[in-house]
């Protein structure tokens, strides 16, 4: 006990001596806003729902205009053949949190079964799936960042029961002549679990071919998948960050 008093003595006689103290580099400038956290799963004071229940599907639109067909009520639907739906707000940066359920009666296989997907600015999906005991290529199992990044692992749970994602995302920054600055990241959890870890996005999401960034808006709608299952999503929330 004797020496490490001694050692503080020591550091501090060194820093009188350079002429330093410890309120140095101490910074009080621009103190972070303060947000009452939600308990559990709830949105935390500063986010934005984008579905609680039946009344926000006004929130949200048909990718191609006019009302979504989803079915809205306690949870929102998706109506097999009625397309992709996306918000009316539009987002960056952003900490995103959804719940998704894929139908407990199990029908089809592979990509088949239980199909959706998250696309952060309409551009970049997470997948939906139900990869329970369910055989896919492994870019494209639930929580893959489709056909570019394997999930670390599959944190699936059985078909019927709520699913959650954490998601953090960096939009992609371009310059003035079309080129890209700086890629996208993104970040995502899955039912608790890290499953990509701050990975580069390649580009858009495409199915076919290889992904490739073009110039697009700082700032685009969230979408929703329509992929023929009627897999469920509640407790939508987002924070721009």
């Amino acid at each position: 006990m004797k020496q490490i008093f001694s050692l503080l003595i020591l550091c501090m006689m060194m820093y009188l001596a350079n002429g330093q103290t410890p309120g140095e580099t101490e910074d009080w400038s621009g103190a972070p806003e303060v947000v009452t956290p939600g308990n559990g799963t709830q949105p935390p004071s500063d986010a934005t729902v984008l579905y609680g229940g039946a009344g926000d599907i006004e929130k949200w639109v048909h990718v191609e205009g006019g009302p979504p067909a989803w079915e809205a009520g306690d949870v929102l639907t998706v109506v097999p053949g009625s397309g992709d739906i996306q918000t009316s707000q539009v987002f960056g940066d952003v900490q995103l949190h959804v719940e998704w359920r894929t139908p407990e009666v199990i029908e089809g296989k592979g990509q088949g079964r239980g199909n959706s997907g998250v696309f952060l600015m309409g551009l970049y999906e997470v997948q939906v799936l139900d990869s329970y005991e369910n055989e896919t290529y492994s870019n494209g199992q639930a929580g893959a960042i489709y056909k570019q990044h394997i999930p670390l692992v599959n944190a699936c749970r059985p078909p019927g029961v709520w699913q959650s994602f954490d998601i953090f995302f960096t939009a992609p920054g371009f310059r003035e002549d079309g080129s890209l600055l700086s890629p996208a990241f993104i970040t995502v959890v899955h039912n608790g679990v890290l499953i990509q870890n701050h990975v580069e996005l390649l580009g858009p999401t495409l199915n076919i071919g290889k992904p490739r960034y073009e110039k697009h808006a700082e700032r685009l709608p969230l979408m929703l998948q329509e992929h023929s299952n009627p897999v469920s999503y509640r407790n939508i929330w987002i924070r721009e960050l």
